[in-house]
């Protein structure tokens, strides 16, 4: 039976996800519990909650001390929720496996549902996508910056200081917050790429952990979020890029939504794609397409 360091941040929801592979991994090898031990390393995106991520390094300030510390030594593989995973990685880390995705839609809590917010209502939220789709849908509503994790955003609802505020269902229902908020149907925002996926990495180099953690795989998540990272790294999109995306798999294809946005929602670019599974380069077109129809607005958002 080995003995494997896994690495997580140390929020309520990281610690949870990390349970859920540790009880993957045992589950799938017969091993008993003390085969992996937990090890929480502290990141910067979790030590400054004043500014938007965008503002301060981006998605990096999610992974970069959990990076290091694999590519160190200090851990054997590291657990991620995918939306915060970078587009580029590092070439010596690999994705090695992902859960089985959760509910990929966003979560309001304030209102029953966008069109029920009142006129002139204040939103908090940190995300560019979430900002620019309630903007598009609700020119009058207006954006406040909410960070920290799941209960410090739900404490400043309470406190009042702001409206309504939109979680990711996933993460509520992994914190047994089933009943927190409303879900918001795909058809009126689309997700975040890779919303709703645990991802697991490790050294690229290592191939008996890949091999332990491909046990875990679920093939058709691993394959769609894949492909949404896939019309992000085509796009150049980055933490300013407002980008919602969904793949999902229907017996032997592959169909992948998209919606590029303008900063303030006054602009969107929509469109989808449908391929065979295994097709490496559908989302590239669709990426190409969507910026060819886009308006400066939006163009300029995204780096490709």
């Amino acid at each position: 039976m080995p003995s494997l360091r896994l690495g997580t941040r140390g929020s309520p929801l990281a610690l949870t996800q990390a349970a859920m592979v540790k009880a993957a991994l045992v589950a799938a090898h017969g091993w008993t519990g003390d085969a992996v031990e937990t090890v929480v390393v502290r990141t910067t995106g979790d030590k400054v909650q004043d500014r938007a991520l965008a503002e301060i390094g981006g998605k990096a300030l999610w992974t970069k001390e959990l990076d290091r510390a694999l590519l160190e030594g200090e851990i054997d593989f590291a657990v991620h929720s995918m939306k915060d995973v970078e587009t580029i990685r590092p070439t010596e880390i690999a994705i090695a496996a992902m859960l089985e995705r959760a509910d990929v839609r966003d979560r309001i809590i304030g209102a029953p549902s966008v069109e029920a917010l009142p006129h002139g209502a204040q939103i908090g939220t940190s995300s560019p996508r979430r900002a620019a789709q309630l903007k598009y849908l609700r020119p009058d509503l207006s954006i406040l910056l909410f960070r920290g994790n799941v209960d410090t955003r739900l404490a400043k609802l309470e406190a009042g200081e702001a409206d309504a505020t939109m979680l990711a269902a996933a993460g509520l229902a992994r914190l047994g917050r089933h009943d927190v908020g409303s879900a918001v149907p795909v058809d009126t925002m689309l997700p975040a790429p890779a919303q709703g996926a645990v991802g697991i990495e490790c050294r690229a180099a290592d191939t008996g952990t890949r091999a332990l953690l491909a046990a875990i795989d679920h093939g058709a998540t691993s394959r769609c979020v894949m492909a949404e990272r896939a019309l992000l790294a085509a796009l150049g999109a980055d933490c300013h890029s407002p980008v919602a995306a969904l793949a999902q798999e229907r017996q032997d294809k592959v169909t992948l939504r998209a919606m590029l946005y303008s900063e303030d929602g006054s602009a969107r670019v929509e469109g989808s794609a449908e391929a065979a599974i295994g097709d490496s380069d559908f989302a590239a077109t669709l990426a190409r397409d969507l910026l060819n129809r886009a308006v400066p607005a939006i163009r300029r958002l995204f780096a490709a």
